[in-house]
């Protein structure tokens, strides 16, 4: 399967696949309380994946510490890698971050970066992410 190639799969298919967890966030659009994910204070080198599908999303080399209490990044891995959408919930103008491929809920995105990189601030959902310490 090629990284562009869409993947549909149903319901039951992605609770048979993913965690409680995982489904409630990649399926649900749900999000983790602050500072509990398994990634937010990892300092190790290598390629954070989309956990519903695999696709590379996220180098550690944009990971940084935003204080927010969930894993940071100031850029994507390569363009076409997310898609952005508006989100009028919960009554807040945001953008939502989806992966592109499976089109799970990966978290959002925000204009208050590092500004001497991009100014943004992808705030992604530890369980949203697999980390592949092998690549970089």
């Amino acid at each position: 399967m090629s990284e562009t190639e869409k993947i549909h799969k149903t319901d039951e298919e992605w609770r048979k696949e993913l965690t409680p967890e995982q489904y409630r966030i990649l399926r649900q659009r749900g999000t983790e309380p602050p500072f509990t994910g398994e990634y937010v204070n990892v300092k190790a080198d290598g390629i954070y994946c989309c956990a519903a599908c695999g696709q590379e999303l996220f180098s550690s080399d944009t990971k940084y510490d935003s204080g927010s209490g969930w894993p940071s990044f100031w850029d994507v891995i390569e363009s076409g890698r997310v898609e952005l959408r508006r989100d009028l919930s919960h009554g807040m103008i945001r953008t939502e971050v989806v992966c592109s491929r499976c089109e799970s809920h990966l978290g959002h995105v925000f204009d208050d970066g590092p500004r001497d990189r991009t100014g943004l601030r992808y705030c992604i959902n530890s369980a949203a992410l697999k980390l592949d310490r092998n690549a970089s």
